[in-house]
């Protein structure tokens, strides 16, 4: 039987949002401190500090817990890449780069909770993950559009998802590796990118 990954009700009053997002916080510091295995419901209200049957008013389960978490990392991520979406009339280059370094810099945001849900998002659904990348994808889409001229490649939405998945992947095995701060990473992604797109 399929987990009940959605909330039990929505906060209707401003106490009803604060215990959320109460709930949310602590089930993302349990994430982080005793991952997937220690994120037992009993463990994220006595983190909370509240009673568990105040938590099962909410949420039916661990895993809609986790991926309200997963929501909200998404969102902020979100926020993030679309706040540092270049301005037109840039190089293809600093477009490039701008876009990467916005990936790179979503990436190091609570890092220790990224990996984490990146590690268990297989045990709650991938909607927040097809969230960012649908949204990354179609912002790239826009920019490569203003570039179209100086570009090798045709399609442009095949170019899009191979830049965000490429880029992404990239990404998720530096914060695996412990290398999410290193300059190279970032440098050398730019150049990747910008060699696929224009052929040299």
């Amino acid at each position: 039987m399929e987990p009940e990954l959605n909330p039990r009700k929505s906060p209707q009053q401003g106490r009803s949002q604060r215990m959320v997002d109460l709930l949310v916080r602590a089930t993302a510091r349990v994430l982080v401190q005793d991952g997937w295995e220690g994120a037992s419901t009993n463990r994220i209200a006595k983190v909370a500090g509240v009673s568990v049957g105040s938590l099962y008013q909410y949420f039916p389960n661990r895993d809609a817990l986790v991926m309200a978490v997963a929501r909200d990392h998404a969102d902020r991520m979100l926020t993030a890449l679309r706040a540092a979406a270049p301005p037109s009339g840039q190089t293809l280059q600093d477009t490039v780069a701008q876009l990467v370094r916005a990936m790179v810099r979503a990436h190091r945001e609570e890092p220790e909770l990224h990996l984490a849900l990146t590690r268990h998002l297989l045990h709650v659904g991938l909607a927040p993950y097809h969230d960012i990348q649908d949204a990354a994808r179609g912002l790239t889409r826009l920019l490569l559009e203003l570039h179209r001229e100086q570009l090798r490649v045709q399609d442009l939405d095949t170019a899009a998802w191979l830049c965000v998945n490429t880029v992404e992947a990239a990404i998720h095995a530096a914060l695996l590796e412990g290398r999410v701060e290193d300059p190279a990473i970032e440098r050398e992604l730019v150049d990747l990118v910008v060699r696929y797109l224009v052929g040299r």
